[in-house]
């Protein structure tokens, strides 16, 4: 018998997943497996933030457990295990006398590691690597350009690419019986968050926001075909209450429960069987996006984590990285508002609006002057749907040092707050010592001078922090 390892990534789903459809096609009997990696799951950044936090930690551990009972209904189950990835997966290719390691790959810089020191591993013993494709919404091999010259600029990109080359249908999950493993193999525990040193108290991540590709699907069917919320996405993208203002696609794409070319597939047949519209299509303007961005970290490599950005331009301006300013914003202490209400989200459930995270970015990077990776690896700890091309790519982009590099990106924060919040719904929601702040003062409560503050039953200073900066500085 030709037995294969599908090694599980950032693909915990069956439907779209080429490494286990192709890896069911040329061999005999399959062992899926997943890797807890300590470098990922048990580290710190650069800066001192948990690298997996709560939020991501208990939505990856979900999806272990859902993708496990999926696999069990086809007659296998998925093996789990903690360490290194390159030493457990050799281990259990040698034991069990595999002959191949199937898997998507992955592009960036510790992913690779991981990959080049797996595939080392396994010439030792005579076994190879597969690779497949799994994050993006188009194959490279059909884009009208090699990787290493994809446009840096967006507009250029999406004009080479949105009406010539076509999207791929998803590759449907397997139907038929899988065969069952032949050998003796614990199955392994999926660990629990307190496992990892958290408690259930530190995540309230929304209920609608379970990881899975079960939850995933449902939510895809919910959001296009129940609720027809796809229709009036372009409006309401940037609204910052609740669950349908935007599609909340981002974490089940980021842990990859959810592949980009189904959500694109739904919402094609959505147009041609309901409506197409500007909504329609600035969904798949926003996937473009994302195919962008994981270019861009294909084809400048570790240049997207670097302080100069993927133009490497050594005139950047010098940030400081003054920590306990830092901790001001990143522990929603800043007196402005409208940062610290998007900075308690995030903190509180792992999410934020897209137009929330483009403003707090904004404010440190501009008003507190601090360097801009800070925050990017403090998102890469804090949030559900990080994925590093476009948390970087991101970031960047608003240092003004990525694609499209523009160092005069700047967002007036009290002007961005009356637009998106002008009766300051969402600020109240997130801060209660504000609620009884009338809308003139509700983004500047700076502003208010002791006697009239205490009329509102706020004292600044101890209901509400001192601003940061002032509030007449967007006035």
């Amino acid at each position: 018998m030709k037995k294969a390892i599908v090694w599980f990534r950032n693909d915990l789903r069956l439907h779209d997943n080429e490494a286990l459809v192709d890896a069911l096609k040329h061999a005999d009997e399959i062992i899926p497996v997943y890797v807890l990696d300590d470098r990922i799951f048990r580290t710190k950044t650069k800066f001192g933030f948990e690298k997996t936090g709560v939020h991501r930690l208990r939505f990856i551990l979900d999806s272990l457990a859902d993708l496990r009972q999926s696999l069990e209904a086809l007659g296998t189950t998925l093996i789990v295990r903690q360490g290194i990835t390159e030493d457990v997966l050799t281990e259990i290719a040698n034991t069990h006398k595999t002959s191949w390691v199937y898997c998507n790959r992955e592009r960036t810089q510790e992913e690779v590691h991981i990959q080049d020191q797996l595939e080392e591993s396994l010439w030792s013993i005579g076994q190879e690597i597969r690779y497949y494709r799994g994050k993006m919404l188009y194959y490279t091999s059909d884009l009208p350009f090699p990787v290493t010259q994809t446009p840096d600029v967006f507009t250029t990109f999406r004009k080479e690419v949105e009406k010539f080359v076509p999207v791929r249908e998803p590759i449907s999950s397997p139907q038929e019986e899988i065969t069952p493993i032949s050998a003796d193999i614990d199955q392994g525990e999926i660990p629990s968050i307190q496992d990892y040193g958290f408690d259930t108290s530190q995540s309230e991540t929304p209920v609608y926001m379970i990881g899975g590709e079960t939850a995933a699907l449902a939510h895809l069917k919910y959001y296009i075909w129940e609720s027809n919320n796809i229709a009036t996405y372009k409006e309401t993208r940037n609204e910052l209450l609740g669950k349908d203002f935007s599609s909340k696609f981002s974490p089940w794409l980021a842990a990859g429960c959810l592949s980009p070319k189904m959500i694109y597939s739904e919402i094609s047949k959505y147009e041609k069987q309901v409506k197409k519209n500007n909504s329609t299509y600035w969904m798949k303007f926003e996937l473009l996006w994302r195919d962008f961005f994981r270019l861009q970290g294909k084809k400048y490599g570790n240049k997207i984590f670097q302080y100069q950005g993927t133009h490497g331009d050594d005139s950047f301006p010098r940030a400081d990285q003054d920590m306990k300013r830092f901790r001001v914003w990143a522990e929603a202490r800043t007196g402005t508002p409208f940062i610290d209400a998007n900075m308690l989200e995030l903190n509180t459930t792992g999410f934020m609006s897209n137009r929330g995270r483009q403003n707090v970015a904004s404010y440190l990077i501009k008003d507190l002057k601090l360097d801009w990776r800070i925050g990017a690896e403090y998102f890469e700890s804090m949030l559900i749907d990080y994925d590093p091309c476009s948390n970087y790519g991101n970031w960047s982009y608003l240092a003004g040092v990525g694609v499209d590099p523009r160092q005069d990106r700047y967002f007036n924060i009290l002007s961005q707050a009356r637009r998106y919040d002008g009766c300051g719904k969402y600020v109240k929601h997130w801060i209660p010592a504000l609620a009884a702040l009338p809308d003139a003062y509700i983004h500047n409560p700076d502003q208010l001078d002791e006697d009239k503050a205490a009329s509102y039953d706020l004292e600044i200073g101890k209901d509400y922090p001192v601003a940061l900066v002032k509030s007449s500085k967007w006035d």
